[in-house]
């Protein structure tokens, strides 16, 4: 591992950026595109980039192309902040993604949770365990989207071996509380819905959040995480409502514009990541579309140049 646990579990108070998965007109993989991503949240400040994640386009992508996404994001990452990579879906996809993603260079995992019809909270703690044993020793962090598995149950997550971070992406911030309180004080509980949501995590106790703002805008992000830190929520309130538009356009039609929204705004920006895969909106409505113009012009958010590396 390049970064040790002790460094890995600082970085996580920081801001965990969730790469886009770059495609080309043929819908095969562009990896070289997600480069000059890396190389401008790097210089921005940004502490952890997280491959395969679902701004990634987790569950869009196959297993092999998961592998390739992690390996191509170590090699643009190429050592300067740690690697986060994300595993799930069936547990023999996920124990061969943990595999593949410690031989990748990968510095944790994000274990994703379940999202299987027949999810039994008790479960899910055997999933993890069966993925920590696949990882060759990477400390893990849990990914949590349904906090209904119950704090009986996050405890016992958290006290598996390896885990040493929780990413909480439900906007349950009384339970997000009472699992802080609840779980061993070594775990690193992150803000998991991104900026907008991040003031509220910190009220309770979270640190750091994770961020798909990060592929378009970096400076903001870093912006926010410091005003954060600083406990002035006032000027974090004021950077969060700067990028409020994008985030709004990004949390329409059930969610389901996400990643358009982040793609869309790269094309904007001379950077072409090809389209959203379904079941992801593509592309954005004419009025949404103008939404975003506006937003990146008053911003002067800036380009991307195309990296020419194949």
């Amino acid at each position: 591992m390049a970064f040790d646990e002790q460094y890995l579990k600082q970085a996580l108070t920081g801001i965990s950026g969730i790469l886009v998965t770059p495609f080309a007109a043929d819908d095969s993989l562009a990896p070289q595109q997600q480069g000059p991503i890396v190389d401008r949240a790097i210089a921005a400040g940004v502490h952890i980039l997280v491959a395969n994640g679902n701004t990634g386009e987790f569950y869009a992508l196959t297993v092999d192309e998961a592998e390739t996404m992690v390996c191509v994001a170590a090699d643009h990452i190429a050592g300067r902040v740690p690697l986060v990579a994300g595993v799930g879906r069936g547990i023999k996809d996920a124990c061969r993604l943990a595999s593949a993603s410690a031989k990748a260079g990968a510095d944790a995992l994000m274990i994703h949770q379940p999202p299987d019809p027949f999810v039994a909270p008790r479960g899910i703690v055997d999933y993890v365990r069966r993925v920590a044993d696949a990882a060759d020793g990477l400390p893990l962090v849990l990914y949590l989207r349904n906090d209904s598995i119950g704090l009986d149950v996050i405890e016992s997550l958290c006290a598996l071996d390896r885990v040493v971070g929780v990413k909480w992406a439900t906007p349950n911030a009384l339970k997000l509380s009472a699992a802080i309180r609840a779980v061993n004080s070594d775990i690193v509980w992150v803000g998991g819905l991104a900026e907008v949501w991040a003031p509220v995590f910190y009220s309770v106790g979270a640190r750091g959040f994770t961020s798909g703002l990060i592929n378009v805008w970096p400076e903001q992000s870093v912006a926010i995480h410091r005003a954060l830190e600083a406990a002035d929520y006032e000027q974090a309130q004021r950077l969060i409502t700067q990028m409020q538009v994008f985030e709004d356009i990004r949390a329409e039609e059930l969610g389901g514009t996400n990643v358009t929204g982040v793609k869309a705004a790269l094309q904007l920006m001379g950077l072409d990541c090809g389209p959203a895969r379904p079941p992801s909106a593509w592309p954005l409505t004419a009025e949404q579309a103008e939404r975003l113009t506006h937003f990146w012009k008053e911003n002067d958010i800036g380009t991307i140049k195309a990296s020419t590396a194949s």
